[in-house]
């Protein structure tokens, strides 16, 4: 059953400190808690391959994907699609900057798929999305 979730939120900080900040893969596992580790496969231009993984939930189980990510400076845009999609069928993501009087809002969309021997319910989606 295909899912979709948007989410958003103002960060007081200036468009460059924002887009750079969010945008540094390398950095991620000290900006986004949930994340371990990040390791780049490849890049090419404004194209990126990178393998990420989280910490071990609660059975010590640590789910690692690769996706690529496509950043679009001009449009304040970033595509993702998970290729090693792992339970997914498939995971696109799209982030959104735009600037507000607050600051920068950053939003994100998800479209997805759990393929059907997912080892996870609808209750275990939401953890492994976000």
């Amino acid at each position: 059953m295909p899912g979709h979730t948007e989410n958003e939120v103002t960060i007081a900080a200036p468009l460059d400190l924002v887009w750079e900040m969010t945008n540094d893969l390398e950095n991620w596992p000290n900006l986004f808690s949930e994340y371990a580790s990040v390791e780049v496969l490849e890049r090419d231009g404004n194209r990126t391959k990178f393998r990420l993984a989280m910490h071990p939930d609660e059975n010590g189980k640590v789910w690692s994907w690769v996706s690529e990510r496509v950043t679009d400076r001009d449009a304040l845009t970033v595509r993702a699609r998970r290729v090693e999609p792992g339970p997914f069928r498939y995971m696109d993501i799209r982030w959104e900057y735009t600037e507000t009087p607050g600051g920068i809002r950053m939003r994100w969309i998800q479209d997805f798929a759990m393929k059907p021997d997912a080892p996870v319910d609808d209750a275990g989606m939401d953890e492994m999305i976000n």
